[in-house]
């Protein structure tokens, strides 16, 4: 007998078929075991089928529970006064430049008492959980020393034990380089691979390892020496690339087999084809172009053609993306980025696990994974990426149970 079967729904699984992108079952049903998915179908095709809670849906719409696979959600204070600096023409260099930016934040966090930044990052983390997200990426990156990057990693898994939420924890080793370390650059590299690196794995506090490649952040050969130090720790990569510039950055992520590269406003075709070779994911963070206010576009079409998997994210952040609405990031990057409606969905579940080295575990309705799921009150799954401001699914499913 199974826990719950639910019914009277459509179903995207999100596993392609002929004809059928999205995997869609019209007159579909759920069975849910022990908090995974064990069957999904028809709803004749289950019928015979026992549970100990049948949850009728009345039509609505089953999706996977939606993943956030690129944040920076644990941060002290808040960059509220950058937003006018930037209305009145400041430029990410500029308030950088100025002490603004990821330093403010810096600070801000370094100051926090723990129990400080834990509520204010639930706070946040309630938002997107109401919003649908089922899954979260987490980075560090605003400490900056060893303790501090480690005390934020110990906060994810604060969270993820009181949070009914999975949380994937980045260390985001190579951020910001801190102002008294500004003359002494192979110093402050080597300190990140030799001490925090090794400490953050022998703890078992990521899952994967990121840097920031861009002229503000860090050089190709700083990343590189981090990715060696990682893939010998046995760390998955992923990379901020080609945001601002482009500093083949996406190529070197490919070269290590990232997960993937994320931002890619100024990615080019030797980049995506690296890219395609690597099945790395390209994450678009519609959040930070629309909040930076840019111009130049992710090659979406180019992505396309090559067959790289895309995947949106929220990059909820302090500074370039105060964004707390995973239907919002999908919205954006249709409206922004010219993705469909049924590219945004993919881009927020099975893309955005693969984005995680999640995909045999959520992202998709199938048997053996996890029953991580939303249920929408709307007619058509385009209005996921149409409504401005949706509220979310009336019901959020974790592990199975309503959460």
């Amino acid at each position: 007998m199974w826990d719950r079967l639910l019914t009277d729904c459509r179903v995207a699984t999100m596993e392609p078929a002929a004809g059928n992108p999205l995997g869609i079952i019209e007159q579909g049903a759920v069975g849910i075991q022990d908090g995974r998915i064990v069957r999904a179908g028809k709803r004749t095709e289950l019928a015979g089928y026992q549970a100990r809670e049948v949850v009728p849906l009345g039509g609505a719409w089953v999706t996977p529970g939606l993943v956030d696979c690129h944040t920076h959600l644990i941060f002290g204070g808040n960059r509220a006064d950058e937003h006018a600096m930037r209305r009145a023409g400041a430029t990410y260099e500029q308030i950088a430049e100025a002490g603004g930016g990821i330093a403010s934040t810096v600070k801000a966090t370094n100051a926090a008492e723990t129990n400080s930044l834990l509520a204010s990052a639930a706070m946040r983390l309630d938002a997107l959980m109401r919003g649908g997200v089922t899954t979260i990426e987490i980075k560090s990156g605003y400490a900056l020393d060893v303790e501090g990057e480690l005390r934020m990693l110990r906060c994810m898994a604060a969270l993820a034990a009181s949070e009914a939420v999975r949380i994937s924890p980045t260390l985001l080793a190579l951020h910001a380089l801190p102002p008294e370390w500004r003359d002494r650059r192979t110093e402050y590299v080597a300190l990140v691979v030799e001490q925090l690196l090794p400490a953050a794995a022998d703890a078992r506090l990521a899952t994967a390892v990121d840097a920031f490649c861009e002229g503000v952040g860090f050089l190709p050969h700083e990343v590189e020496r981090l990715f060696h130090a990682a893939d010998n720790h046995g760390l998955r990569v992923k990379l901020h690339a080609e945001q601002l510039s482009n500093r083949g950055g996406a190529r070197l992520a490919a070269r290590f087999n990232a997960l993937s590269a994320d931002h890619l406003e100024h990615l080019d075709e030797a980049g995506v084809a690296a890219m395609a070779d690597a099945g790395t994911v390209a994450v678009l963070l519609p959040g930070a172009f629309y909040a930076l206010q840019e111009t130049r576009k992710p090659p979406v079409q180019m992505l396309r053609d090559y067959g790289v998997p895309i995947a949106v994210a929220t990059d909820c952040n302090p500074g370039t993306s105060p964004l707390l609405s995973p239907t919002l990031a999908m919205n954006l990057a249709c409206t922004l980025f010219g993705l469909t409606p049924e590219e945004a969905l993919a881009g927020m579940t099975i893309n955005a696990a693969r984005a995680l080295g999640l995909e045999d575990e959520i992202g998709s309705i199938a048997p053996g994974k996890a029953a991580d799921l939303a249920v929408w009150r709307v007619e058509s799954l385009a209005e996921l990426g149409y409504w401005i401001g949706h509220p979310g699914p009336e019901r959020r499913i974790f592990a199975g149970q309503d959460s």
